[in-house]
């Protein structure tokens, strides 16, 4: 049986993000082509390609996320998708996840203030999850690997 890892679908080729676009990265494809890879994205099947941008803001003391234009609070159907995808996806040896996304970011997502300026960097909301959830996986984000 192959080990699993978790890799953001954007990072993979698929043309998930919110502009329509992706960020494949040939150096994490190559690195894990002995893995059965699990590809992840929560927010292009909740609200397609392309999409409105989000935001990580810290409302109340807790990170809720935005939407950019319409100022839709969606975290709890991130939450649901991601938690859905968590029980389809029960484990993994590894998670890659991609760098300042508001759901994917590990440590590097830019949260903002009611007034949109940056407070500090931290987890998006998927990677929040994951790490409460995979805690025999390692997580890291694409520049591990570049």
């Amino acid at each position: 049986m192959r080990k699993k890892v978790i890799i953001s679908a954007c990072l993979l080729g698929h043309l998930c993000r919110y502009d329509g676009k992706t960020k494949k990265t040939n150096e994490i494809i190559e690195a894990f082509e002995e893995y059965e890879i699990i590809p992840f994205c929560p927010e292009a099947p909740i609200f397609g390609t392309p999409r409105e941008r989000i935001s990580v803001i810290k409302i109340d003391e807790k990170n809720r996320i935005i939407t950019d234009e319409t100022n839709r609070d969606v975290t709890q159907l991130l939450e649901d998708e991601i938690n859905s995808y968590i029980r389809a996806n029960p484990d993994a040896e590894k998670i890659i996840l991609k760098s300042k996304s508001p759901s994917c970011g590990f440590g590097t997502t830019p949260i903002l203030n009611e007034k949109r300026e940056i407070l500090n960097y931290s987890n998006g909301i998927a990677a929040e999850i994951f790490q409460k959830n995979y805690i025999n996986s390692k997580i890291e984000d694409e520049n591990s690997y570049l």
